[in-house]
């Protein structure tokens, strides 16, 4: 009888690895990169968001610190949210301008029911639920009456912004008895760092997380993140495939209305006031972080924790600005016109590279 001896590994491909380094994440990424072009505007998003921070402590100081991560969390929650419902609607090959009147609405609403002395449960999820019907309403327009997103969206800001300007017009403030509102924005020391440099968070960041890994776990966990995927990639195709085109595109609109309405409440609880001109030009912020963070605008591609890397950047922006002095806070506008417009570019160079 004949043994046959098995050809051995080489040692070196036996030695476990430690998860968890940022090499071999970039290894990761790259190998990945190399197989899908459409991943190289996320990869280009994270390689911007951490030149921000080196350019930060460089020029400025004090950038990598509890306290900075810390007020970049709690400041810009609301876009993160933000960000999160318009990638779920980019991916589909969608648009939703009327997020930032979403926020406008259901923050004035919610502040005068609460002075009106509703109680602050009921408060919230009226707040919410003002999201949830406008998008839905959206999503009704769009698939059932076949009008474009584009158009659909734009006819929901004008009736979100006049109904905010209908109810007041004046600063509303959140009075004290809304308990549950002013806890939104309670801080909690999770690091206890040296002098004023500590770790806070407050019960909206936590919030904003958690949508952000459930957005996560539906888009690449479930079916119904594929079919979300599908449409952006070919509508009349997932429809020939079987999939529930007309349902998943209704819910996506109410998705992103209801993330508005939760980035409403976060936002108010961290203000403390609401008023009619609150998230002006927050769904523009919105879509510039998704595409910043890999999301493809023809439909088809995107990352949820890209699109939260998109926000960071323009988070960043704000706080880099803010520490300089001498930049006219008008150039954060500008600026982010200019990043987005690389952004889109590159993403046309992949679209062609992989046509």
């Amino acid at each position: 009888m004949t043994l046959t001896r098995t050809a051995e590994r080489p040692q070196g491909d036996a030695q476990p690895q430690t998860p968890g380094t940022i090499v071999q994440l970039w290894q990761k990424l790259t190998r990945a990169a190399t197989t899908n072009l459409a991943i190289f505007p996320t990869i280009a998003a994270i390689v911007l968001c951490l030149a921000l921070l080196i350019f930060g402590e460089v020029a400025y100081g004090r950038i990598f610190q509890f306290s900075t991560l810390s007020n970049l969390l709690i400041n810009n929650a609301h876009l993160i949210i933000l960000a999160v419902a318009l990638t779920f609607v980019i991916i589909t090959g969608g648009i939703d301008l009327s997020v930032g009147a979403i926020v406008a609405l259901s923050s004035v609403a919610g502040v005068m029911l609460a002075k009106a002395g509703w109680p602050p449960l009921v408060v919230i999820v009226v707040m919410i639920g003002i999201g949830s019907l406008l998008g839905l309403v959206s999503g009704i327009l769009i698939r059932y009456f076949n009008v474009q997103p584009f158009i659909a969206t734009l006819a929901m800001m004008f009736l979100g912004r006049g109904l905010a300007s209908l109810l007041s017009t004046e600063p509303e403030r959140v009075p004290d008895s809304a308990t549950a509102l002013t806890w939104l924005n309670t801080q909690w020391k999770v690091i206890d760092g040296p002098k004023v440099n500590d770790l806070v968070i407050t019960p909206g960041v936590v919030i904003a997380l958690l949508i952000v890994a459930v957005a996560w776990f539906v888009l690449h966990r479930t079916r119904t993140g594929r079919t979300v995927y599908a449409i952006g990639g070919s509508a009349p195709s997932a429809k020939l495939m079987g999939l529930p085109v007309e349902r998943i595109t209704l819910l996506v609109y109410v998705i992103s209305g209801t993330l508005a309405g939760v980035a409403a409440l976060v936002y108010t609880a961290r203000l403390g006031t609401a008023q009619n001109i609150t998230g002006i030009g927050w769904e523009l912020d919105a879509i510039a972080a998704a595409v910043i963070g890999g999301t493809l605008l023809t439909g088809g591609f995107g990352y949820v924790l890209g699109s939260v890397v998109g926000a960071l950047v323009l988070g960043l922006m704000t706080v880099l600005i803010t520490r300089d002095g001498g930049i006219r806070p008008e150039m954060t506008t500008i600026i982010t016109g200019g990043i987005l417009l690389a952004f889109v570019l590159l993403q046309r160079l992949v679209t062609r590279s992989k046509e």
